[in-house]
This record gives C-alpha cells, sequence and structure tokens, in this order.
C-alpha cells in the first residue's frame, strides 16, 4: 500500500509500505491493505512503517506529536503536527533547544497566553527525548 507521510515543513517519507500502525488518540490502530476508510486524529508517540521485503523491509519509526491520517484500502496520508524518524534525532541539540524554550517560556509570567507555546515545544523535546 502507498504511505505519504508529511510535517507542515517537509515530506519524511512516500512510497510502499507492507503495514503501519498508527499512534492515534484513541489508541494504536493497525493498517493492512484492504482497510476500510478512516480519518483519525494522531496522537504523540511512534508510527511504525513496515516496509515490504520487496524493497529490504525493515521498520521505520516515526515519532509524532497531533495531527490526522486518512487511511483508505490501498494509502494512507499522514499529516503530522510534528514529526521526526527516529534516526534523526539529535540528543544534545534537543536537550539546547528544550532549554531555550524553557528560558523564553519563564520570561513570560504565569497565566500569560505566550507560555502555551513554549510549553507545546518543550513536550515535544521531551517525546523526542524519551525515543532516544
Amino acid at each position: 500500500m502507498k504511505c505519504q507521510f508529511v510535517r507542515p515543513d517537509k515530506l519524511l517519507f512516500q512510497g510502499e509500505v507492507h503495514h503501519l500502525v498508527l499512534v492515534a488518540e484513541s489508541g494504536e490502530i493497525g493498517v493492512w491493505p484492504g482497510h476500510a476508510p478512516e480519518i483519525c486524529a494522531l496522537g504523540n508517540g511512534v508510527v511504525r512503517l513496515t516496509l515490504p521485503d520487496s524493497d529490504g523491509g525493515g521498520v521505520v519509526n516515526i515519532i509524532v506529536m497531533g495531527g490526522y491520517a486518512e487511511v483508505s484500502s490501498n494509502s494512507v496520508i499522514v499529516l503530522a503536527d510534528h514529526a521526526r524518524r527516529e534516526g534523526d534525532i539529535e540528543p544534545d541539540v534537543v536537550q539546547a533547544t528544550k532549554e531555550k524554550a524553557l528560558a523564553s517560556r519563564n520570561a513570560f509570567p504565569v497565566g500569560d497566553h505566550r507560555r502555551a507555546y513554549y510549553d507545546e515545544k518543550v513536550r515535544w523535546c521531551d517525546l523526542l527525548l524519551s525515543h532516544v
């Protein structure tokens, strides 16, 4: 089945998959060829793409935080708010980003709505760091 996996700034994966497991708000959803059409909200965690043996097999893990997936009988389109391939995580860079986000957030008083942006950035960094 065909799979296209995108985030706002980049195409992360496009190609054939044997099957995949989505991390949805309601739990994991296994998707195989012939799956009933469905649109689901993504949660936070790992989407696992299992590649066909003809392409060397293996699993591609992509960490996601939010977004949507559209499933049809022969294709899946994943539109993630935040996404990164597991092998592309640089812990030092993520930790530095988290520290900058915390400092920026803490420059605003508690209750200031601008803190929410940095809170989400910190949650994203924590999610990435939990998968290295």
